[in-house]
C-alpha cells in the first residue's frame, strides 16, 4: 500500500511564493491542507500558469495522484467528481467525493413525460442535519435503439437541465450519435465492452470523454479491457464489473471489494479507477403484475450494499422519497469525517421578531442537536434567542458527562454573544439534560437558570406556558 505524502514532501515542489492565491496564508499551509486532502492541487494557480513550474507540477501530480483516479462528469457547478479514493477504510482518512446517484430517463418518452421525469429527479431533496440531500445526475437510456432519437433526447436533456449526464447504450452507433450531440457537456459514455471496445474507444478519444469499461463477471477481462482502452488514448475510465441482485449480489460485492483492494493495497494501476454499479438492473427481473414496491426494495438493498462496498457511482430507477432517503442518509454518514463530529458554529441565533422580553435558551453546537432544536422552535412558531455553546460537536448529555459543557463555558458564551445587552431580564433556559449543572451555571454567569424540557419537542409548550419567566 502506497504511503500518503506528507506536507514536507509536498512543500518543496510548490512555487514557494506564498502568493495566497489558493486562499491559504502561505505555501506550507497549502502543503498541509494538501496532505490532509482538504484542498486540491488545482487551487495552486501559479503551478499551472507559469511555465517555469512545469517540472514541479509533473512531480507533484505523480506524488499526489490517488490510487483511485478522479473522473469528472459534466461541466460547471453541477459537475460530478467521482473516485479520488486513497484508503480502504474511512477511519484511516476521510473519504472524498461521495458516491454519486444518477437516475435513469428513457430516450423514447413523450416530451411532457420526459420533462416531468427530469424535474422529478432534480426536485428530489431533503434537509438532513442542516444539509440539503439530493441526487446527482441523469442517466439517459437508449431504449429506442434509434441513434437519432437518442441524440435528440440527449440534446433536449441539455436544454432543460444543467446536471451531468451518462449516455447509456451498448450500441456504438447510439453512443456516437449521443456524444456528437452533447460532447461539450462532457457526458460519461456507458459502455465499452469486450466486443465494442474499438468503436466506443474511438468515440471517447475523438470527443475527449470519460468512458465506462464494462466486463461483467470477469475481473481479468475488465483489466484487459482497461489496458486496451488506455493504450488507445482514453484518458478517463470508470469500471463496471457488473451488478447482480438477489442470488448474485454476493459475487458482485466480492468483485467490487477485490477491485478496490487491488487498486489501493496492491497498487494495481490498471484497476485504479472509479467503480460504477447499476442497482437499476434489478428491474430486469420485475414481472408484470408484481408489486413495484418489492422491486424498489431490492434496488435499495442492492444500492446500499454497493455504497458500502466502494461504488463511486450508482445508476438507479426509483425516484421515490422512501427509496432514496435511506441511501442518501447512508452516503451522508459514510462520507463525514469520523474524527471530527459534525458541528455548527457557536454563537447567538435569533428566531422570530425578538426583543428585550424574549426568552433566552442555550444548547450545544453538535449539528444533530442544534438542527433538531432549531426545527422544534420553528415548528412551534416561538420567538426566542438561542445561545449555541461550543462543545466540540458533542450532544448535551455527552458534553455534560465529558466536561465539554460546563458552567464556565456557558458563562463565557453568554459574555461573548452580548445577549445581556439585548434583553432586560437575566433568565436562561437550560436544556433538561443539563439540569445537573444549573446551580453552577447560576453562580458562574449571574443568570437565573430555568431547566427546560429534556426533549426539544416540548419547547413550544414550555414557552407558551411562560414557565421560564422570573417569579
Amino acid at each position: 500500500m502506497a504511503k500518503l505524502p506528507g506536507p514536507l514532501e509536498i512543500y518543496p515542489l510548490l512555487p514557494g511564493t506564498n502568493c495566497q492565491d489558493c486562499g491559504e496564508a502561505n505555501c506550507m499551509a497549502f502543503a498541509t491542507k494538501m496532505a490532509e486532502h482538504t484542498v486540491k492541487l488545482k487551487a495552486c494557480t501559479p503551478l499551472y500558469e507559469d511555465p517555469k513550474y512545469a517540472k514541479k507540477l509533473v512531480k507533484l501530480e505523480e506524488l499526489v495522484t490517488p490510487p483511485v483516479r478522479e473522473v469528472t462528469i459534466g461541466v460547471g457547478e453541477f459537475a460530478a467528481s467521482i473516485g479520488a479514493k486513497l484508503v480502504l477504510y474511512r477511519h484511516d482518512l476521510r473519504y472524498s467525493n461521495p458516491t454519486s446517484f444518477f437516475l435513469d430517463v428513457a430516450d423514447n418518452l413523450e416530451a411532457d413525460a420526459f420533462a416531468a421525469r427530469v424535474k422529478e429527479i432534480e426536485d428530489w431533496t431533503y434537509t438532513y442535519i442542516g444539509t440539503g440531500l439530493r441526487l446527482d445526475g441523469i442517466a439517459l437510456r437508449g431504449v429506442s435503439t434509434d441513434p437519432q432519437t437518442f441524440a435528440k433526447a440527449a440534446k433536449k436533456l441539455t436544454e432543460i437541465s444543467n446536471w451531468p449526464i451518462i449516455l447509456c447504450s451498448l450500441d456504438p452507433a447510439m453512443l456516437a450519435a449521443g456524444a456528437k450531440a452533447i460532447a461539450d457537456k462532457r457526458p460519461l459514455l456507458y459502455a465499452a465492452t469486450m466486443d465494442t471496445w474499438s468503436e466506443v474507444g474511438e468515440i471517447a478519444v475523438k470527443h475527449d470523454l470519460p468512458l465506462v469499461a464494462y466486463a461483467p463477471g470477469s475481473l481479468d477481462n475488465l483489466a484487459t479491457l482497461t489496458n486496451t482502452l488506455r493504450a488507445m488514448g482514453v484518458k478517463e475510465l470508470v469500471l463496471d464489473p457488473g451488478t447482480a441482485s438477489k442470488a448474485g449480489l454476493g459475487a458482485t460485492v466480492d468483485n467490487f471489494t477485490q477491485l478496490r483492494r487491488s487498486a489501493i493495497i496492491r497498487e494495481n494501476e490498471l484497476l485504479g479507477y472509479p467503480l460504477l454499479s447499476a442497482p437499476i438492473a434489478v428491474w430486469a427481473d420485475h414481472r408484470e403484475g408484481e408489486a413495484p414496491e418489492l422491486t424498489k426494495w431490492d434496488e435499495v438493498l442492492t444500492a446500499a450494499a454497493m455504497i458500502v462496498r466502494y461504488s463511486d457511482l450508482l445508476i438507479l430507477h426509483s425516484a421515490d422519497m422512501w427509496t432514496n432517503l435511506p441511501l442518501t442518509f447512508l452516503r451522508s454518514n459514510l462520507y463525514t469525517d469520523p474524527v471530527k463530529p459534525v458541528a455548527v458554529e457557536a454563537g447567538l441565533v435569533e428566531f422570530g421578531d425578538v426583543g428585550p422580553d424574549s426568552p433566552v435558551m442555550y444548547t450545544t453546537n453538535f449539528a444533530l442537536t442544534y438542527f433538531t432544536v432549531e426545527s422544534d422552535i420553528k415548528q412551534a412558531g416561538s420567538t426566542a434567542y438561542l445561545v449555541v455553546v461550543d462543545t466540540e460537536g458533542m450532544s448535551v448529555q455527552s458534553a455534560v458527562a465529558g466536561r465539554k459543557l460546563t458552567a464556565e463555558k456557558v458563562a463565557e458564551t453568554l459574555e461573548e454573544t452580548g445577549i445581556a445587552d439585548k434583553v432586560k431580564h437575566k433568565v436562561l433556559i437550560s436544556p433538561g439534560m443539563a439540569a445537573r449543572i444549573s446551580g453552577e451555571t447560576e453562580e458562574a454567569s449571574g443568570w437565573t437558570i430555568k431547566v427546560g424540557p429534556k426533549d426539544s419537542s416540548g419547547i413550544g409548550k414550555y414557552l407558551q406556558e411562560g414557565k421560564w419567566k422570573e417569579e
